[in-house]
């Protein structure tokens, strides 16, 4: 057994915001947690092509919508949303942070960064 404060882990820039591992592949747990900020004003466009992902919403308000843009979500406290499908998706906050906590399976190393770029999905 273990504990670990956000307050000791490192905040990983990754574009849009920060995300601070605090469980990753070297815990040997099978999965990673990580607190993830998503800044106000901003939209990234993501895929996780080797991990699935949930994320659950611990404050603030944003989306997530298809890659397609054919369907959007409104996220806010206690809702969850699960990339079953290694999605391509859409993430944004637009008048407030979106604080959420990210669930990766398998576990991510914790030094991953996304490459955000113009008409590309960023992916790990």
């Amino acid at each position: 057994m273990f504990t670990r404060s956000i307050d000791d882990v490192e905040k990983v820039e990754w574009g849009g915001g920060t995300s601070q591992r605090v469980l990753t592949a070297k815990d040997d747990m099978g999965f990673a947690v990580a607190h993830t900020v998503v800044r106000a004003g901003t939209e990234s466009a993501l895929q996780y092509r080797n991990h699935l992902e949930a994320c659950y919403c611990i404050g603030g308000s944003g989306y997530v919508e298809t890659a397609d843009r054919s369907t959007r979500y409104e996220i806010t406290p206690g809702v969850i949303y699960v990339l079953d499908e290694h999605d391509a998706h859409y993430l944004g906050a637009e008048d407030e942070d979106l604080i959420l906590v990210s669930v990766f399976n398998p576990a991510i190393n914790g030094d991953e960064k996304h490459t955000l770029t113009e008409g590309g999905f960023s992916a790990y």
